[in-house]
């Protein structure tokens, strides 16, 4: 069974780094999903879709994958610049400014 290591991206919904940190380890799936004819909800029989594991280094999830004899494929990360400005939020309310606060 095929897996891949990846660091995440962030969601789309935040603007921090959370849960980018650590290296995922994730089993590609093992056949394609069908669809209920009662309901029509996409389902599979394959339960090693569902199992994601976390680890603080990739090093730490390529030792995990080949201790337990399993193939993998690492995807690079990839890194982007922290966007800070120099003062931040708080420039808003600062006791210093040079002109008057406007919206």
């Amino acid at each position: 069974m095929r897996a891949r290591i990846y660091r995440p991206a962030r969601t789309a919904m935040q603007s921090g780094t959370a849960k980018t940190h650590d290296w995922v380890l994730e089993y590609a799936p093992a056949s394609a999903r069908d669809i209920d004819p009662l309901m029509g909800w996409t389902g599979s029989a394959d339960t090693q879709a569902q199992v994601r594991l976390r680890f603080e280094s990739q090093a730490a999830a390529e030792d995990y994958a080949r201790e337990n004899g399993i193939d993998y494929v690492v995807l690079p990360a990839h890194d982007r610049k922290p966007n800070i400005r120099p003062r931040g939020y708080g420039e808003n309310f600062a006791t210093d400014r040079r002109g008057a606060w406007t919206h």
